[in-house]
């Protein structure tokens, strides 16, 4: 197996680990509830897929403290 025969600089290091960029995730309004979802996804708030009701989303009830 070949090896380098001489040490990379720091620098050339660094200059070839400039081209590792993070990629912003793309995210597109849900046609139901108009809320950013990422594509090809069910929706998390509404839970709708292309134009029907996919999933159920169950909703947290809160309840009130009696007071004694």
């Amino acid at each position: 197996m070949p090896l380098p025969k001489k040490r990379h600089s720091s620098c050339r290091g660094k200059k070839n680990r400039t081209h590792w960029k993070i990629a912003k995730s793309t995210l597109v309004p849900c046609p139901q509830c108009k809320t950013l979802k990422a594509p090809h996804r069910v929706c998390p708030v509404c839970g709708a897929y292309a134009g029907r009701q996919a999933i159920e989303i169950k909703t947290k009830k809160t309840e009130k403290k009696k007071e004694s």
